[in-house]
């Protein structure tokens, strides 16, 4: 097994030219300023997504929450059809939110699964336009292969449904994007704890969202630390380039059982 390291040492986080050293993403579904505090300080979250409603909401302006230095991923969430997706991105851009933007397109009221056809529709449009797009989607190797045709900087396949906390429900799937697709796979939604956010970055996983396992955790501060740990240790692993598994049977890890056959003859 050969290491994963680049040969200068460097593992940065790169998604559209901009390199980030943490590959923890803070989702904003469910936010306030504990919540933010931890992600940034305890898990080093260096991008943040918001939702453009919240940073038009008045008295409750998510970007009030936010640190100077933190890069803003506005999402378009609440969006049904692609056209709707490129109006919010243009939006936030008009509003300062920057060039990143996360493409949500959800008509599915019941399970938040991503329309994958609309979201391809729209990548393609804000990539033309000079976003930097990142677009959620269910994990499908022929959808993730148009999405980077289409210009996505990375792909986000779910693990599980949006706030379920169920962990790597599409594992397999999500594998073989890591296998087949070249831009960063970003797992999106579903990890719900640490130990989930380690298995993904030890298959290859480039980065990971996470809100409800954090924000509805007893000791905020503590579960964003956990997961900051998770993270680096499931890529350092992935680096590293994990041993064999064998299928049946053991190998000695020793020369105990030669020296045992020596004594026996």
């Amino acid at each position: 097994m050969t290491s994963n390291t680049p040969a200068n040492g460097a593992d940065p986080l790169v998604l559209g030219g901009h390199q980030f050293t943490s590959r923890f993403i803070l989702g904003s579904g469910k936010y306030n300023l504990e919540l933010i505090r931890a992600a940034v300080e305890q898990a080093g979250a260096q991008i943040v997504t918001l939702a453009l409603r919240r940073a038009t909401a008045g008295a409750e302006n998510i970007l009030d929450y936010i640190p100077s230095g933190v890069t803003l991923l506005p999402n378009t969430s609440g969006a049904r059809t692609a056209e709707e997706a490129v109006r919010i991105a243009r939006l936030s851009r008009e509003l300062g939110c920057g060039d990143f933007v996360k493409v949500e397109v959800i008509r599915d009221t019941r399970y938040l699964l991503p329309d994958n056809h609309e979201t391809i529709l729209a990548t393609r449009t804000l990539a033309a336009d000079g976003f930097v797009v990142l677009p959620y989607m269910h994990p499908d190797l022929n959808v993730a292969r148009d999405l980077v045709d289409a210009g996505a900087a990375a792909v986000m396949p779910l693990a599980a449904p949006i706030g379920s906390n169920r962990g790597l429900s599409t594992r397999d799937f999500i594998q073989i994007l890591v296998d087949e697709i070249d831009v960063p796979i970003i797992v999106d939604a579903g990890i719900g704890r640490p130990s989930q956010a380690c298995e993904a970055m030890e298959m290859g996983i480039a980065a990971i969202m996470a809100n409800t396992a954090i924000a509805t955790a007893a000791d905020l501060p503590r579960m964003a630390g956990a997961f900051r740990g998770a993270i680096e240790a499931g890529r350092a692993a992935y680096l590293a380039g994990p041993g064999r598994v064998l299928e049946r049977g053991g190998a000695a890890s020793s020369p105990l059982t030669g020296f045992l056959a020596e004594v026996g003859a």
